[in-house]
């Protein structure tokens, strides 16, 4: 589904429904595409020990906050 911004105000009873049935809409300003708005994904997903990255730091000793703090570095860390 195409929609204008006028769209989005005025019919924006249609452009839900369009999302319920799962239809990504085009967001269109001056006849030129702008973005798209898109269903989310549904929680039927993978769960959240089964996905790749988890306990991707399970050899990492010390605190949640220890670690986190080592990751992100200090503010004014030197270059």
């Amino acid at each position: 589904m195409e929609a204008s911004i006028v769209d989005l105000r005025y019919k924006s009873r249609r452009i839900l429904q369009a999302l319920a049935r799962r239809e990504p809409v085009t967001i269109l300003y001056h006849g030129k595409v702008k973005g798209t708005i898109t269903a989310p994904m549904t929680a039927g997903g993978i769960r959240a020990n089964r996905h790749p990255l988890f306990g991707l730091l399970k050899k990492e000793r010390g605190t949640v906050e220890e670690v986190m703090r080592q990751l992100r570095g200090g503010r004014y860390r030197a270059l």
